[in-house]
C-alpha cells in the first residue's frame, strides 16, 4: 500500500497551488484533493516494495534454477 502521509503531502501541495483568492477553501480543497487522490490511486494495481522484493527473489531464484537446467541438458545432448 501508498503510505497515507504522500495523499497528505499532494494534497496540501495542490491546495497550495491554488490562487491566493481562493484560499478561504483552502481545507475544503485538501480534503477534496485527498480524496481524489485516495479514489484515483486506490484503483492502480499496485504492490508494496516487500511483495515487490519477495517476488524478485522468487524470479532470480527460478532463473538460476533454468540456468542449471540448460547446461545439464546441453552435457546431456553432448553425450549422444
Amino acid at each position: 500500500m501508498i503510505d497515507p502521509k504522500l495523499f497528505d503531502e499532494l494534497s496540501k501541495k495542490l491546495a497550495s497551488a491554488v490562487p491566493s483568492g481562493i484560499r478561504e477553501v483552502q481545507a475544503d480543497l485538501e480534503q477534496q484533493f485527498l480524496a481524489m487522490l485516495q479514489s484515483r490511486l486506490g484503483k492502480l494495481d499496485l504492490v508494496t516494495r516487500e511483495q515487490f522484493d519477495v517476488q524478485r527473489g522468487v524470479l532470480e531464484r527460478t532463473r538460476s534454477k533454468v540456468d542449471a537446467l540448460e547446461e545439464q541438458l546441453a552435457e546431456l545432448e553432448t553425450l549422444q
